[in-house]
Order: structure tokens, then sequence, then C-alpha cells
């Protein structure tokens, strides 16, 4: 393939191919129905194909992954009553999501090392 162009696409660097011998190639029916084979590939496109690469051969860290991050989350909004935010406004919801984490936090703080360990190492 012999390498044309570069053009932004929605933010996104794309790299276009093509080659023009596809006329006279023995297996132009089962590749392509046009006179020649073009290729677009994003600029970093070689990464992602690594990364599903590598995700593919075992799919075990997002599920260990998902599990470990959604416990917290979990929580956070069985405590809120499985519903809702109180308040509006992204900067407000940002706030009201920050102090439901750290009472998560402390609350599993205690469960840890117990309310005097803890309180021990808030004072140093």
């Amino acid at each position: 393939m012999t390498y044309r162009r570069t053009s932004d696409e929605r933010g996104l660097q794309v790299r276009r191919s093509w080659v023009n011998g596809c006329r006279t190639c023995p297996v132009q029916s089962r590749c392509t129905p046009g006179t020649e084979r073009r290729i677009t590939r994003w600029e970093h496109e070689d990464l992602a194909d690594a990364a599903r690469g590598r995700l593919g051969c075992d799919p075990d860290p997002i599920t260990l992954r998902r599990g470990a991050v959604e416990h917290p989350f979990g929580t956070i909004k069985a405590w809120m009553s499985a519903t809702h935010f109180l308040t509006w406004r992204l900067k407000n919801v940002r706030s009201e999501m920050a102090l439901q984490a750290l009472a998560c936090n402390i609350k599993r703080m205690v469960a840890l090392i117990s309310i005097r360990r803890l309180m021990v190492a808030i004072q140093t």
C-alpha cells in the first residue's frame, strides 16, 4: 500500500493509503468491489490494536477492575437511597459526590483499623 495523505476528521489524524493494482489481481473479487483498495487508519491505530490483542487473550483484568471499581459506587448509591443526587448543577453534584466518597473511605478505614487507631492516625 502506498501512503497518500493525512487528514483531520473530528479531531483525529487519519492516514489514507491505497493501491491501484486491483484490476489485475486474481483475488480482487474477494478483496474489494472497486478498482483500487483503500485503507483508512487512525494515526494511533497500532496502539489500539495492541491493546485489543492484550485484552482479547485475557479478559480477566477488565472483570477484576470492574468489580473493584463498582463496589464503592454501589455502596454510595445504596447510602443515597439508590435514586439521584440531591443537588443541581455539576459543581454541586461534584461536591456531593466528593463528600459521599469521603464518607465511604472513612467508613472503610473504621472497619479496617478501628475508630481509635483512625483517630490517632488523623491526629498525627
